[in-house]
């Protein structure tokens, strides 16, 4: 666990986020994804010209109601971060999806994506008043026993859905955090 923890913002408007920002966000998934993180780039490595169309589609849906982009910085440098996304349907706008939740390689092991996850869920119960949360990982990267370990539950298997390389199929794991 760090010695220091880390600092939350929140944004729930494309206004809100700085180009400074989109461009630090970028590089984060692009550190993540070109080690061997499963953000959301299957095929590594990339760069700006892959990540950063990515970073702003994100970032233009955000509405405090439906997508909200949550970061963790520690001494003023991003440590990570998630989008938490919702429909606001009747029907299933009690529950909310986690994507691309990643932190930075050089600060993994340092307790921040624990911190991450917890204030996650925190606001999507306290703030978006979600009950709750549901996120899609691949398997293979050791992310069920991560989330496991912050009270998720495993609640069904794509087989085979996600195709890496040749003789390479993951399964894609459907998790739950319930109650929030």
């Amino acid at each position: 666990m760090t010695n220091s923890s880390p600092s939350f913002a929140q944004f729930t408007s494309a206004d809100d986020v700085s180009p400074e920002l989109r461009h630090t966000l970028a590089d984060c998934w692009i550190e993540v994804t070109n080690t061997g993180g499963a953000a959301g780039f299957p095929f590594p490595p990339i760069d700006r010209s892959h990540a950063l169309p990515a970073v702003d589609r994100i970032v233009d849906a955000l509405a405090p109601g439906t997508s909200r982009l949550l970061t963790a910085t520690d001494r003023g440098d991003l440590v990570g971060w998630l989008n938490v996304r919702r429909d606001p349907g009747a029907l299933i706008g009690h529950w909310g999806t986690l994507h691309h939740v990643q932190t930075r390689p050089s600060a993994r092991g340092r307790g921040y994506g624990v911190a991450l996850m917890n204030e996650a869920r925190r606001f999507a119960r306290d703030e978006m008043g979600l009950e709750q949360l549901h996120l899609a990982a691949r398997a293979g990267a050791g992310l069920e026993d991560f989330y496991g370990r912050l009270g998720w539950k495993e609640i069904g298997r794509w087989p085979r859905a996600l195709r890496l390389g040749p003789d390479d199929d993951r399964d894609e794991v459907l998790m739950l955090l319930d109650p929030l």
